[in-house]
């Protein structure tokens, strides 16, 4: 298909070329996710920080949109007019309950629940890559998912008027299958898990000529993730903290939240220090962090046997690259079992009133555990990132969290419920006729 590039609204870029992550072999800024020509590694976006620095200030970022757009000069398009649906500035929370419950002195959420417009992280990285997209001359675009990219794609190809096919494992969560039809794109449900449907769309990538959000679009469509970064130190007053912890599927996350915190110390936007960096993932898709316990430096790809399906990426493409992070870092990878995702979630819920997905009960589930084997330093500043929202895997939580009394409109009958209540531990409540 033609691709032209650049709109005439399009300013000077501050991202030269695509760059091998191994070899360092460059490549133009076409639609091209690996090294073709040498070692077959993963391509990135390439930037002129010279002129980042001198182009951005604390002041200009702030004058920005209240969008990720207000750090365009660090991301991977040329127009001035990206596609803005209100993503990102989602908020940070300071979360005094939970860490009181861990017994942290400063812990913080990083709320991506509530991310426009469709409630997760993928929401950034789909902004970016459909802008890119339009630039490349796309009209088509399409994606691999486990859920929330194929919700995220689908609406904002939706808001930018592009064609839409998406493809899911056939197994995914009914929400997450409602949250993508809602939006009339074409989805194809492969009865097959993550990493099947990957390679078949790498096929339909091939022989189409759509633009895939996370396949020959990959390397623009993961700086959208930077954000998540650059948001968190902004929002700390323009300061680093000292520990995150965040999912790990793909690990792409995980190493653009790294970039995008260096790239703030690059351009001197924040002072450099230490931030250590763990990594949270659900036992029955863990290869990452089995990778980690054994001090490997390869990952073995596992089949996914979990609830927590938006993390389940059994071959991650970008495995080796967190476990570096963590280890540099002086951080830590852990898994935990379904039962603990749930109690993860519940725990945030009844402390902050945050319903996260099962990617976020993972995470705060991995958070109790390294708190609880000395593994977070009770006087670090820690930050957690919750990147779903839990109206989409209300399956998980099912028969976890009691039932109301039901109850006559009548006020002895409330009396008598109340009492009842009074006697019961609040999340072992029952249906009981009183």
């Amino acid at each position: 298909m033609t691709q032209s590039i650049e709109r005439s609204t399009a300013t000077t870029p501050t991202f030269s070329a695509l760059k091998c992550r191994e070899c360092g072999e460059t490549y133009d800024l076409g639609a091209k996710h690996v090294c073709e020509d040498v070692c077959f590694g993963p391509l990135e976006v390439a930037y002129d920080y010279d002129a980042i620095r001198q182009r951005v200030t604390r002041s200009t970022i702030q004058a920005g949109p209240l969008s990720i757009w207000r750090y365009k000069d660090f991301l991977p398009v040329s127009t001035d007019t990206p596609i803005d649906v209100g993503t990102g500035m989602t908020p940070l929370v300071r979360s005094n309950r939970l860490a009181r419950r861990l017994g942290l002195k400063e812990l913080y959420i990083k709320n991506d629940a509530v991310n426009m417009p469709t409630l997760s992280f993928k929401d950034r990285v789909v902004s970016v890559a459909l802008t890119r997209a339009q630039e490349l001359g796309f009209t088509t675009v399409s994606c691999a998912s486990t859920g929330n990219l194929a919700n995220s794609t689908a609406a904002i190809a939706a808001h930018a008027g592009l064609d839409c096919c998406v493809f899911i494992p056939a197994d995914l969560e009914a929400g997450k299958v409602l949250g993508t039809l809602i939006y009339n794109p074409t989805v194809m449900a492969v009865q097959g898990n993550y990493d099947q449907v990957n390679r078949l769309c790498s096929e339909v990538a091939n022989t189409h000529g759509w633009g895939f959000v996370n396949i020959n679009l990959r390397p623009y469509y993961s700086e959208g993730s930077k954000t998540l970064g650059y948001e968190v130190a902004e929002q700390l007053g323009w300061r680093l903290p000292d520990h995150i912890v965040a999912p790990l599927a793909s690990g792409s996350l995980f190493t653009k939240i790294y970039k995008g915190f260096q790239e703030f110390v690059k351009v001197g936007l924040v002072d450099d220090k230490p931030v250590r960096f763990s990594g949270a993932q659900a036992d029955g898709c863990s290869p990452i962090a089995q990778a980690f316990r054994e001090g490997r430096d390869f990952v073995t790809p596992v089949k996914p046997n979990t609830i927590a399906k938006s993390i389940a990426i059994g071959n991650p493409a970008d495995g080796i690259y967190a476990l570096d992070i963590a280890r540099k870092t002086n951080g830590n990878i852990e898994s935990v079992t379904d039962a603990e995702v749930v109690e993860g979630m519940k725990l945030l819920a009844e402390t902050e009133g945050i319903f996260t997905e099962t990617a976020g009960g993972t995470t705060i589930a991995v958070l109790k555990k390294l708190v609880e084997a000395g593994k977070i330093d009770p006087e670090e500043s820690t930050v957690v990132y919750i990147t779903g929202n839990g109206l989409k895997t209300q399956e998980a939580v099912q028969g976890y969290i009691g039932e109301p009394f039901t109850i006559e409109p009548k006020l002895e009958s409330f009396e008598r419920a109340l009492e009842r209540s009074r006697t019961l531990d609040r999340l072992e409540w029952q249906q009981v006729p009183v």
